[in-house]
């Protein structure tokens, strides 16, 4: 029908009446992103197996020569594999490798049957508590007695040491939710390069914002962390603005399809393998290989190493987040001002 302007609507390309193809493309993949959801959260979660937790053993003072090496073979060979094992010469030796993120635990053997275990309850108290199970075990067979102390602790407001991981994934939402609300509002690509530039202005700012936000929240509001403001205010600012920028460049050249791209990468895939309810250690092979690439679990791994072992890990997970942020950056303002359309247009008026 003629409109009062003298104009007709574009038919629509309908598979039904009142469904579009676009429609249809977009249900089937919610769709798969709910199912993908689904498999990812129960795959990493659902049996949960340590394989190869570092582990160092020491042997007391003045003990035999070779008495860690064997302990050290003896639990190399359980079933399973869920050790990796090293020696180290003296006890400072292994604490030393445990405040520097090298092992999970030290086993230090005693003189009689009593043997201790060191752990680092704020990297994960899932993975102390797995060593534990699995030395008492070799240690009841030996007729030995297995006592645990955790010398690196969660702070007394951090249950199990997953604050690191909560902070880390409001983050990470903040950053895709904010470049995926822009690109709904303004469109998938800027249509200039200067626009792009703004777009990437307005994220930084809200990455600053954010990442002090976040900082002030975990630490003199709530009191989970105790100091580090700076600290995590710049690396929480780095980690939304990574996020968001490598966003921005997935609708930038895909359209409306890269929020799915970002939240299957972030979400589907990356909030499992971050190491909060079950690290790397007790994750299937997949999500442990993948986990410390992605902005969660590089967020998470580098929260614990600012608030609890003095930076180890988070120069490495800033770099992570660093090569995200200039792949974001560069990708968009390259695909800024293009030619050509990445979403389909709604339907337009045309000519009678």
């Amino acid at each position: 029908m003629a409109s009062a302007h003298g104009l007709h609507e574009a038919p629509r390309r309908e598979l039904i009446p009142g469904v579009t193809r676009r429609a249809a493309v977009l249900v089937i993949g919610v769709l798969l992103l709910q199912l993908g959801f689904v498999l990812s959260y129960v795959g990493a979660f659902h049996a949960p197996t340590p394989r190869d937790v570092p582990l160092a053993v020491v042997a007391p003072v003045g003990a035999p020569a070779g008495t860690a090496q064997s302990a050290a073979d003896q639990l190399e060979g359980l079933a399973g594999d869920p050790l990796d094992v090293r020696v180290a010469d003296t006890e400072d030796a292994a604490r030393g490798l445990l405040a520097d993120r090298e092992v999970d635990g030290v086993l230090v053997l005693g003189t009689g049957t009593a043997d201790t275990l060191l752990v680092a309850g704020a990297e994960g108290g899932a993975v102390s508590s797995a060593l534990t199970e699995v030395l008492t075990r070799v240690d009841a067979a030996q007729q030995r007695t297995l006592s645990t102390d955790d010398v690196v602790p969660a702070a007394s407001g951090d249950a199990r040491g997953l604050s690191a991981f909560y902070l880390a994934v409001g983050w990470v939402v903040g950053g895709y939710l904010v470049a995926s609300i822009i690109g709904v509002s303004a469109g998938s690509r800027p249509i200039t390069r200067a626009r792009g530039v703004v777009r990437l202005g307005s994220l930084a700012v809200y990455a600053v914002v954010s990442g002090v936000g976040g900082a002030l929240i975990t630490g003199p509001v709530l009191g989970v962390f105790d100091g580090h403001l700076l600290a995590l205010s710049a690396f929480g600012a780095l980690l939304v603005f990574a996020v968001g920028a490598f966003t921005m460049a997935l609708q930038v050249w895909t359209g409306l399809v890269g929020i799915g791209l970002a939240i299957l990468l972030f979400v589907v895939l990356g909030n499992p393998s971050a190491g909060g309810a079950y690290p790397a250690p007790l994750l299937p092979p997949f999500w442990s290989a993948i986990g410390p690439w992605l902005p969660p679990g590089a967020g998470t791994s580098a929260i614990r190493g600012i608030v609890y072992f003095g930076g180890a890990g988070a120069g490495q997970a800033a770099l992570v987040l660093a090569a995200y942020a200039v792949v974001g950056l560069v990708a968009t303002l390259l695909g800024s001002g293009r030619r050509g359309v990445v979403d389909e247009p709604e339907p337009v008026a045309v000519p009678a």
